[in-house]
């Protein structure tokens, strides 16, 4: 769990330590924007900037309930965060796993990988994807017509 943690916290310490130098050396008012943008950086980096992760058995349960995908993830990943970004508000309505979080979750990405932690990995009706286009992902949120 603190894993996922170590990313934000340097930044916002190296953030810190270059701000606190620039004050020191009379530029305060570069300092405060600098630290500013480390600190976002701490955030988009962070779990805060995701939905609220669950098991993966629980989201496979609810995933076969519902068929929205369900995303595998961990923070400080750029492609993580780039699907995060680009799904917008459509993020809350997929299942969200924290694979440095829940050691299942880890060992399904493993299996749909060969051997690998490469997220982010979707899966969609059992059928895993990895880091495949956020817009692809948008469009099975769509709901489907029945036949």
């Amino acid at each position: 769990m603190m894993r996922a943690w170590i990313l934000p916290l340097l930044l916002v310490v190296c953030g810190a330590l270059v701000a606190a130098t620039l004050a020191v050396r009379g530029f305060a008012g570069a300092a405060v924007p600098l630290l500013v943008l480390f600190v976002l950086l701490a955030g988009l980096h962070s779990p805060l900037a995701f939905p609220r992760s669950i098991g993966a058995a629980e989201t496979q349960r609810r995933s076969a309930l519902d068929g929205r995908p369900v995303v595998h993830w961990r923070a400080g990943c750029p492609y993580c965060l780039r699907l995060r970004i680009r799904l917008g508000r459509d993020a809350g309505r997929l299942h969200w796993v924290d694979i440095w979080r829940d050691p299942s979750g880890a060992a399904a990405v493993r299996a749909a990988n060969d051997g690998n932690e490469t997220v982010p990995t979707v899966m969609v009706a059992g059928r895993p994807h990895t880091n495949p286009d956020p817009v692809w992902v948008r469009e099975q949120l769509a709901p489907r017509p029945r036949t």
